[in-house]
């Protein structure tokens, strides 16, 4: 794996005789599923995969794996699957609108115990790469290469990072003509000269008392100009 192929815990109350039926059983199922994450925790054979899918369907592959896990029972040796996600703003009409995409396009995590010895590795490889949307998993032919645990550190780390950062992305380029809505310069257009995607950031060359002058901006100060 290179660097560019790089992703809950529940307090329960002391006592449930003040609670309703469906909240005792969200109790149950809360408690079984802690019970689930420590085995495959304490398993030394569990360990992460990755796999190619088609980008945009990350998802149904995962609520494919899901769904069989469930049906045949295979929780004691396929346990978790995960998408790498990050929310990400798109600027419209000086506008922010909300979205979350996976930051690694095209791929998913799977923890699971692959092994001849525990007759579970083929059943795992047939199953997955026979999804539709499946390319297959990282590694070679039928023998898909765990994870190191620094990469799946590296993967998790960027996860919990980008759980605290708003991405801005952006539509500007180079030459757009532009509007700017907010600040001290609300009002002008100007031509987008400069585009900082790190600093949320571009520069917009506006025409003031009668010259060029540069002005520096966030993505959501401005919005493209439409011809009159």
């Amino acid at each position: 794996m290179n660097d560019n192929v790089i992703p809950h815990e529940l307090n329960q109350p002391n006592s449930n005789a003040d609670l309703g039926l469906g909240e005792v059983t969200e109790m149950k199922n809360n408690s079984s599923q802690n019970v689930e994450d420590e085995r495959v925790k304490s398993d030394p054979d569990f360990k992460w995969y990755c796999v190619r899918t088609y980008t945009s369907h990350e998802e149904r592959v995962k609520q494919a794996i899901e769904a069989e896990v469930k049906r045949m029972g295979w929780e004691s040796f396929i346990g978790e699957v995960i998408i790498p996600l990050e929310t990400i703003y798109e600027v419209r009409k000086g506008k922010r609108k909300a979205k979350v995409r996976n930051f690694l396009p095209g791929y998913i995590f799977i923890k699971a115990i692959i092994s001849e010895e525990r007759k579970t590795k083929y059943k795992i490889i047939d199953f997955v790469e026979g999804l539709s949307t499946v390319v297959g998993f990282v590694g070679r032919k039928n023998d898909p290469v765990p994870l190191q645990e620094s990469e799946i550190e590296r993967i998790f780390g960027r996860v919990a990072e980008r759980t605290n950062i708003e991405t801005i992305e952006c539509t500007f380029s180079i030459g757009d003509p532009v509007k700017i809505i907010e600040g001290p310069f609300s009002g002008f257009t100007g031509t987008v000269t400069e585009v900082a995607n790190l600093k949320q950031k571009l520069k917009v060359e506006v025409g003031i008392l009668g010259r060029k002058t540069p002005v520096e901006l966030d993505f959501t100060q401005v919005q493209f100009d439409k011809p009159e």
